[in-house]
């Protein structure tokens, strides 16, 4: 029976549900986590139970490499105020997006918008090029005339989120865009018709925002003296202690993370089309400039050797981690490895040099003592590495020293 380690604030009951948690395979889904397929997205049911586990209603919660924002809904959902941290702008208007708790204009101006869709996307009428993002780069490989139709509806469709006046109904109504736009052009092999994305966005617009009220009813329904806040900032999270937000807001009680992967590649910044052709066009969606490249946003180039820049970035991003915690700050991460039997004894060493003190709470008696989940589905990283172990985690927790 597992035990939870006596210096963890959380009981044995807590201990077996991360347990249960950890080890849950069922897909993604609930209140807003779905309105776009982040790579390497955190397991809400996870998150959700390490949240209760180690936090309190009105406590913050920090997720530095933030992603797709599953910390930050779940948080908000439980009635703690979270923060998230991540270099890509992308990441920071998903957050935007899932962590919306919308007013009933918004709702209202939305449904209209959405009321629109079948006059928006008219292949038959004009549409207008995003210049800015056309001469940067953001149309590469959508211009052929295999996708101009395509292209050309997610320009209209763009051009009437820009009529929307109200912040909240706008963000959700690109942030549909930007899923149905997922939908038909990433790691597709067959281009959708102009009329199957048109039924598409429909049906997303109508899913999203009865997933965006159910989070605002979840969030009102709290009893909290002030609602629960989220935020979210691009930077690294190298340096991010000395952030004016980050020290108004540290120590957290809980941070809970799942930092880039050494050694497996993963697309974050990227869509796929037509096979292995890389286009950045969900930053243009989303209205957001792209970083520098894939080691931008993946700690370093894969093909150093040892992982070297990896680790290097790993430490510096650590130190900053140990630094926004206190002495009763709880750290749990879910970490995977290309090679684990050098990588984790690394990774290990990366957190004692940052003085940050390993807890094995969970007193497995099978393997090393750690816990470890199998991720279901996980295939973003199959083409590079097809035998990879890439799709088992472990889940760290750690404490400042």
């Amino acid at each position: 029976m597992s035990q939870i380690h006596p210096e963890t604030s959380c009981d044995k009951g807590y201990a077996e549900r991360i347990i249960g948690a950890a080890r849950d395979a069922s897909p993604v889904a609930g209140l807003t986590h779905n309105f776009y397929r982040y790579p390497a997205r955190f397991s809400p049911v996870f998150v959700r139970s390490v949240i209760e586990a180690f936090s309190s209603p009105g406590d913050w919660v920090i997720d530095p490499f933030v992603g797709g924002g599953t910390t930050l809904v779940e948080a908000m959902a439980l009635g703690r105020h979270s923060l998230g941290i991540d270099i890509s702008p992308l990441s920071s208007f998903i957050c935007e997006a899932k962590t919306l708790v919308l007013t009933d204009q918004e709702v209202a101006a939305f449904e209209r918008w959405r009321s629109r869709i079948p006059d928006t996307i008219n292949i038959h009428e004009k549409s207008r090029r995003f210049e800015r993002y056309a001469e940067a780069g953001y149309y590469r490989n959508l211009e052929s005339p295999k996708h101009w139709r395509l292209r050309k509806a997610i320009e209209q469709s763009l051009v009437s989120v820009e009529r929307l006046r109200l912040a909240g109904s706008a963000t959700l109504a690109r942030c549909v865009v930007l899923r149905s736009a997922q939908w038909a052009l990433d790691a597709r092999k067959q281009t959708p018709s102009i009329s199957e994305f048109r039924e598409r966005l429909q049906l997303l617009a109508e899913e999203m925002i009865a997933s965006a009220i159910a989070f605002r009813d979840q969030v009102d329904s709290l009893s909290l003296n002030a609602p629960p806040q989220s935020i979210s900032i691009t930077r690294s999270t190298a340096g991010a202690h000395s952030d004016e937000i980050v020290q108004e807001v540290s120590p957290p009680k809980l941070i809970v993370t799942s930092p880039p992967y050494p050694g497996i590649h993963v697309l974050y910044h990227r869509w796929q089309v037509d096979g292995r052709k890389e286009s950045p066009a969900p930053f243009w969606i989303a209205g957001k400039l792209d970083g520098a490249g894939s080691s931008y946003y993946t700690m370093g180039d894969r093909k150093y050797p040892n992982l070297r820049t990896y680790f290097e970035q790993l430490e510096a991003s650590f130190m900053s981690v140990a630094a926004i915690a206190g002495p009763e700050t709880i750290i749990v991460q879910t970490v995977a490895f290309s090679e684990t039997e050098w990588q984790l004894p690394r990774y290990l060493a990366v957190m004692e040099r940052c003085g940050l003190t390993e807890d094995r709470p969970w007193n497995i008696s099978d393997g090393d003592g750690r816990l470890w989940r199998d991720v279901p589905n996980r295939k973003w990283h199959a083409r590079q590495k097809p035998h990879s172990p890439g799709a088992r985690e472990v889940v760290l927790v750690h404490r400042k020293a």
